[in-house]
Parts: structure tokens; sequence; C-alpha cells
């Protein structure tokens, strides 16, 4: 696996996937970006939530859940210092559907956190990552 991260002007970069996908990254204004793109930081939060939630969505399926809508919430918590690397994330499930059975939630995140999100587990060893879920449950 490998991308290219190429300077477009001032602090603005495009990173570019094997996939030939392109993300827009900047910075913020007070340190001489053009805020025209995520920062690198809000799009490791972003890889954490799209990663895991990939792994659920296909477990919640394969386990025939009637799941409507699918969101996922991921803060993190900067350290102090320089440099401030995150030292927690949050991951928030938001399942919606019918009949959805709260084991097969809990268990599709343990598995995702735990197997198969490469980028949990990577994150995992040096940042704690804390887990809940919400169901909303439709008639």
């Amino acid at each position: 696996m490998q991308s290219r991260i190429k300077l477009v002007e001032n602090m603005q970069f495009v990173g570019t996937a094997d996939s030939g996908h392109a993300v827009v990254m900047d910075a913020p204004s007070s340190v001489g970006g053009t805020n025209a793109g995520s920062k690198p930081s809000e799009l490791l939060l972003m890889a954490l939530g799209g990663c895991s939630g990939m792994d659920v969505i296909s477990i919640l399926r394969k386990k025939k859940q009637d799941v409507t809508g699918f969101e996922i919430k991921v803060g993190g918590e900067p350290g102090e210092g320089h440099p401030k690397g995150f030292t927690e994330m949050h991951i928030e499930y938001i399942i919606t559907g019918r009949n959805i059975d709260e084991e097969a939630v809990k268990r599709a995140i343990e598995l995702s956190l735990q197997k198969y999100c490469l980028v949990g587990l990577t994150l995992g060893k040096g940042v704690k990552i804390t887990d809940s879920y919400r169901i909303v449950r439709e008639a």
C-alpha cells in the first residue's frame, strides 16, 4: 500500500492513494494555510471511523440486521506539548433500523476494533480507543 502527497501551494497538499482517489489537505490561515481541505489530524479520525464503520456494517449485514441508517462519530484528545499526538479517541456508532439485535451490534464493534480494522489496530498500540453505541429503533 502506498500513497503520494504533493505540495500544491502554501500549506495545501493533495494526497493520492493507490486506488487513484485524492484528498485535499490544508492548514488554517493562522499557520499559513487557506483552510481549503481537512487537516491531517482530522483525516486520522475519519480514517478510524471509516475503517471500523465498513467492518461493522459488513458484519451487521451478514447477520441480517435491518439497518436503515448508520453514522459514526469519532473524537480525539490531543496530548500536552509538542508534538501533540492523540492520547485518546472515542468512537460512537449510531445504528438506525428495525429489530436490531444489541448483541449483534456489540459483537460487530468488538470484531472490528479487536480483529479487522487496520487503522484501529495500528492506532491502538499508542492511543487509548474507547467506544459506545446507540441503537435508534424504527417501527
